[in-house]
């Protein structure tokens, strides 16, 4: 470890951050977060139990009234200087983000751009909350409508972004007057316990957010989601553990927000520029290192062109570089973990014994650190579990498909519908897809689509609700209708 990667580290807070207050867990209790480029422990830091967690809520329901009660003017300049705050701090949240969770620099560079935008946005939004009035149809009164902030939020954060995944939920809840708990991933906690501390910094009044690293997740997590004084849910995640967090949700029909996993397909007609399409699949597929549920999934290519797509991007892939992501000219970090390097081994796996071809990579890189080599795979058939699993790893694998029709069918043969990506010329074809694929984004002729000042969301089991955007701020507020008497 550099000195400077020491000097940083000596920066993070390690405690719990409740009511504006750094305090240890109960009973001291600490977990460590490690680099997956090397597997060594970076830090310890506290490792809170159920207890702790409602301390945290606790925090949140006294901050409430004052929140809600704080002018739009004073919630939008907190959130724009820590919108500035972030820029001023970006070399050291893009390192940090390399050590705890893997990610080339430059990558997490982008990362604190884009996670800094949603501050800047909903820094915006805060201004703009509207309702309306007028007489009703009968003309005997007077209709009021109004929003009003929804109250304590719980939010459960991945490892994939540690800061945009914060950013993304944190600024659209402080816009609308919302308190904040926010719990985030064991594996990359060191993000948002930095950003909290940046929070202070930009004037945010204590007890607004709070911040609490667990090991024990749905210990800490259960106790809060049933108790009456929370208002709301929002979790991004797997979709198996986002049934089970619906499922306790349900009881109270706490107001829930769920981003969710993906299947993301990727079409290439035959009438596509092929260059533009290989540019946005090396982005669409490696963009942090395939850990992202907006990665494409499934290169659904036409038979006409697939050789000659495969040839191009296999050209590409086999051209990466693989190291830790504080190496110069690294462009494939390490994967999150050993079950994420398992994983990626047994879908390559299985997509060969069903007679793809193997065009490179394809094997776990020798340790240290959890590596997988950018990998292409050719002639995928039906039945392969990498068409039906999200993958989550550099691994690009291509199916062919004859017609318009049977690319719409492959495309749609899931239960996910996050995003889908199509290359084509043809407009009208262009505008048909928007139509007929079922996804709650699509990528037409681009490979990234994420923006903050676009809904992020799904359909199907891909998740509820939307994150950015216009849309996004409305997940935090609750419409209430006011009538008087017109006389």
């Amino acid at each position: 470890m550099t000195n400077n990667e020491t000097e940083l580290l000596a920066q993070v807070p390690t405690g719990l951050f409740i009511g504006g207050e750094w305090v240890d867990a109960e009973g001291g209790r600490t977990l460590p977060v490690r680099d997956p480029a090397t597997g060594q422990v970076l830090i310890g830091i506290a490792d809170a139990s159920p207890g702790d967690a409602l301390r945290a809520l606790d925090a949140a329901v006294a901050a409430q009234e004052s929140w809600a009660a704080t002018a739009p003017r004073r919630r939008s300049d907190i959130l724009r200087g820590a919108f500035d705050l972030v820029r001023e701090h970006a070399d050291d949240l893009a390192l940090l983000m390399t050590l705890e969770m893997g990610k080339p620099l430059a990558e997490a560079r982008g990362e604190v751009t884009y996670g800094g935008e949603f501050l800047r946005w909903f820094s915006e939004e805060a201004v703009r909350i509207s309702g309306r009035y007028g007489l009703n149809p009968e003309g005997t009164g007077r209709m009021i409508v109004s929003q009003r902030p929804v109250g304590p939020c719980l939010f459960v954060t991945p490892w994939n972004f540690p800061l945009a995944m914060a950013t993304r939920k944190i600024a659209p809840a402080l816009a609308a007057g919302c308190t904040v708990v926010i719990k985030p991933a064991e594996l990359t906690p060191l993000t948002t316990l930095y950003f909290a501390k940046l929070l202070v910094e930009a004037g945010l009044p204590a007890g607004v957010v709070n911040v609490y690293t667990t090991s024990r997740s749905s210990d800490t997590s259960g106790p809060l989601i049933t108790d009456p004084r929370l208002r709301k849910l929002s979790f991004t995640g797997s979709t198996e553990v986002g049934r089970r967090l619906l499922a306790q949700a349900a009881d109270r029909v706490l107001r829930v927000s769920m981003e969710l996993g993906g299947n993301a397909p990727f079409l290439v007609f035959e009438d596509a520029d092929l260059d533009k399409a290989v540019e946005g699949a090396m982005l669409a597929k490696f963009r942090n290192i395939g850990q992202a549920c907006t990665a494409a999934n499934r290169f659904l290519v036409h038979e006409s062109v697939a050789d000659e797509f495969a040839r191009r991007i296999t050209a590409r892939v086999a051209e990466l570089k693989v190291g830790r992501g504080t190496e110069d000219g690294v462009q494939i970090g390490p994967l999150i973990d050993d079950r994420a390097v398992a994983k990626a081994d047994e879908l390559v796996q299985d997509a060969v014994n069903r007679g793809a071809t193997l065009l490179t990579g394809g094997t776990a890189v020798d340790g240290p650190g959890t590596f997988f080599e950018p990998t292409v795979v050719a002639g995928v058939q039906d039945g392969s579990a990498i068409l039906r699993e999200e993958i989550f790893g550099p691994v690009l694998a291509i199916a062919t498909f004859a017609d318009e029709d049977e690319a719409v069918r492959l495309a749609n043969d899931t239960d996910f519908g996050l995003v889908s990506y199509a290359f084509t010329r043809d407009l009208a074809r262009g505008h048909r897809l928007i139509d007929r694929l079922e996804t709650g984004m699509l990528g037409l002729n681009v490979g990234v689509v994420s923006n903050a000042a676009a809904p992020f969301g799904g359909v199907k089991q891909s998740g509820i609700g939307r994150e950015g955007g216009l849309e996004g701020i409305h997940e935090y507020l609750s419409t209430k209708y006011t009538l008087i008497p017109a006389d």
